[in-house]
């Protein structure tokens, strides 16, 4: 779905993104993780089109991102802090959004409206929900049309535990639809729940690509917040982690 090479991006001395190879899988769902820094963010924001790299190619499903927005449409995203327009209501945001695809998306999914519980507060304006009620809306918005590509930056904070587990349900039922998944979060035990593959980045290097089952192998932990912590502590001692699909 999504293959990524040489892939490199700097904010003045600072090197963010340091020829980052990386291929995402179709159908499956891939976490991104990595410390404060290490570059997981301005990765998404590459792929979004929201950053433009400075060396390296990202192409999706072979066609290049190169300042053409038009796969944008076939994206859905959640960032981690969305920002809504405050003087709207919930229910006049997602009709704004539906009016902006002009009846162009065949297929729009609402579940999550009623499986949210969120009916009610659509009538509500945005600047009054709480912090809770405005990630489900953000959850709601990423889904909408049904999108082939998820990017989903910790789509679980302030979430209440039902609220979280119907996330994670409707996560799951898109990767057995067959789309693809990218998702970012800092709670391992989440990603275990989630994630086929995980791409793990020490300052703008990917250090480990690859199934989360042979991470678990290769680090020999039993879950992976300790086959994380491993790589951390190997990545700061030696600089490289084996690995396939490792970028030096």
């Amino acid at each position: 779905m999504i293959e990524i090479k040489g892939l490199t991006k700097n904010f003045g001395r600072q090197h963010v993104l340091q020829g980052v190879d990386l291929t995402i899988a179709p159908g499956r769902v891939t976490a991104v993780v990595g410390h404060n820094g290490a570059g997981k963010t301005t990765l998404i924001k590459a792929i979004l089109g929201l950053s433009r790299p400075d060396g390296g190619t990202i192409t999706i499903d072979g066609a290049p991102v190169n300042g053409d927005p038009a796969y944008r449409a076939r994206i859905g995203y959640m960032p981690q802090i969305a920002r809504f327009p405050e003087n709207l209501s919930a229910g006049e945001l997602l009709d704004m959004i539906k009016d902006l695809r002009d009846n162009s998306v065949a297929h729009v999914d609402e579940e999550l409206i009623s499986r949210l519980e969120l009916a009610d507060e659509l009538r509500k304006p945005l600047r009054v929900l709480s912090g809770g009620t405005r990630q489900k809306v953000n959850a709601v918005i990423a889904f909408l049309f049904s999108p082939d590509l998820l990017i989903l930056d910790e789509p679980t904070a302030g979430l209440d535990p039902v609220s979280s587990s119907t996330l994670k349900d409707k996560i799951l039922a898109a990767r057995a639809a067959g789309r693809t998944v990218v998702i970012t979060s800092h709670v391992m035990s989440e990603l275990e729940e989630l994630a086929d593959d995980l791409a793990f980045l020490i300052d703008g290097r990917v250090q480990f690509a690859g199934p989360l089952q042979r991470l678990k192998i290769e680090t020999r932990q039993l879950n992976l917040e300790r086959a994380i912590a491993h790589l951390m502590r190997r990545g700061a001692g030696k600089g490289e982690v084996e690995g396939e699909g490792e970028a030096a």
